[in-house]
């Protein structure tokens, strides 16, 4: 890239869009999992699609990769850029342009961090149900780059589900306007659904037609010990068959999570002794209050009575019930307080009846391996997803070993290697322990068919 196609930058673009030299923060080139890598040469900071369009067309016409970023959240290094890339940030692209009460519609551009389009659609009595720890920084494009899932995903379904049209830019600079506000459109081929979860590699969302719903008059949420693993799959379905769509979130956290992050974690404070081995958060949201507590104070003394579980509180308030979910949050916070270069975080996917098993394998792999090694593990149990931590703090050596361990296992366990984070560049070498040879194959036709100068993302999830 010369400095006369930057120049080019500045002056089609215009004063503040393209960053350079002295000009870039920091925060382009640091993500969540605080990998640095070499500063880019510029940063592009569009308004508007035809922005993002004529970007792209003079980066196409150059053969400029360019790398896509939101809100620097991931953690599988698929936004920071490589060398000779140029960034483009979604961070001007922040509004929520329309929000559609009677149609069940939101229309926002993709920086628009996750948190202010749920708190936007609250002033209209509707909420978007896509919710994760990092609300208040991730964006839209992002979540939709990587499918993400979250908290409530058990009633709502992964972002995939909550897409009902999407406008995007192809490496050329082509616009694809598909904002369509409705759920049936047997059209052809569904284009929208090629761009969610390819994290970037195939076009550039630029803004999102998102279903919302009404928002619940009662949310509750309960945090219970339970004895074993038998005992939470049991009660997950007693709660299902319970709660029924009250059914909101169905969180699991090993003895390990629950008593370290209570421990360790500034201002979290745990309602439950710490000595339990599991510990489950379950939400119920509905339009009816008095219906959606006694439904869950009955859920709880039937479990309690058929010794499911051994302990249990309930929230009474929304700050209550806020500092139950802020214990769950806290998976990022409790990983800062561990060395960094000896630390590993995974996000899988498996058979909800094989999670102890796989939990345990993979602890006692990582012992034989270091006798002071060990794993958090927590998740999504409602919908087969694990986050684990391995933490290895006498053998910084090992890192390379303890990563291929953990997905050599879940290879084994049948799983998927990512549930939500995407692949990025550091999974990339893994993927083939989740998808076919095949599989692989007919991802490049496709990245070659929409990208044929490999200019989006390059790298990130295969090469070509």
């Amino acid at each position: 890239m010369s400095e006369d196609f930057v120049d080019e930058l500045h002056n089609t673009l215009g004063k503040g869009a393209v960053l350079s030299g002295a000009d870039i923060d920091t925060r382009y080139h640091h993500d969540l999992a605080g990998n640095p890598v070499p500063k880019p040469r510029a940063v592009v900071r569009p308004r508007t699609t035809e922005d993002v369009s004529v970007l792209l067309r003079l980066c196409h016409r150059e053969g400029v990769p360019v790398t896509t970023q939101g809100g620097m959240t991931g953690l599988v290094r698929g936004a920071l850029p490589n060398a000779n890339e140029i960034v483009l940030s979604m961070e001007r692209m922040n509004s929520v342009e329309e929000v559609d009460a009677s149609a069940g519609v939101a229309i926002a551009q993709a920086g628009t961090p996750l948190q202010k389009l749920q708190e936007r659609v609250e002033q209209d009595g509707l909420m978007f149900p896509l919710d994760l720890g990092a609300r208040g920084s991730c964006t839209i494009g992002g979540n939709i780059s990587t499918n993400a899932g979250g908290n409530r995903v058990i009633r709502y379904g992964m972002t995939r589900d909550l897409i009902l049209g999407l406008e995007v830019v192809t490496a050329d600079g082509t616009v694809l306007k598909g904002l369509r506000k409705y759920i049936k459109n047997n059209t052809g081929i569904d284009l929208k659904q090629l761009f969610i979860g390819s994290e970037g590699i195939l076009g550039v969302v630029t803004r999102a037609a998102l279903r919302v719903f009404p928002a619940p008059a009662e949310r509750q949420v309960a945090l219970c010990a339970l004895p074993s693993f038998g005992q939470v799959t049991t009660f997950l379905r007693m709660a299902r068959e319970s709660l029924g769509g009250e059914l909101t979130a169905f969180e699991v956290m090993w003895n390990a999570y629950y008593r370290l992050t209570v421990e360790r974690v500034k201002g979290v404070a745990g309602p439950l002794p710490t000595h339990h081995p599991f510990y489950v958060l379950l939400e119920a949201s509905g339009s009816d209050p008095e219906r959606i507590h006694a439904d869950l104070e009955k859920l709880l003394e039937t479990a309690m009575g058929d010794n499911l579980i051994l302990d249990a509180t309930l929230s009474t308030s929304h700050a209550s019930a806020a500092a139950i979910w802020r214990i769950r949050d806290s998976s990022v916070e409790l990983g800062r307080t561990f060395p960094y270069t000896a630390r590993l975080g995974f996000d899988v996917s498996l058979a909800i009846g094989r999670m102890e098993e796989y939990a345990d394998t993979i602890g006692s792999r990582v012992r034989a391996i270091d006798p002071h090694a060990f794993a958090i593990v927590f998740g999504h149990a409602g919908d087969g997803n694990l986050h684990l931590n391995v933490h290895h703090e006498h053998t910084p050596d090992k890192r390379d070993e303890f990563e291929k361990l953990v997905y050599d296992i879940t290879g084994e366990f049948g799983g998927s290697i990512s549930a939500e984070h995407g692949i990025g560049i550091l999974k990339r070498p893994y993927l083939k322990m989740s998808r076919t040879e095949e599989e692989i194959e007919t991802m490049r036709t496709l990245k070659r068919a929409l990208d044929p100068k490999n200019i989006l993302n390059p790298g990130r999830i295969f090469t070509v």
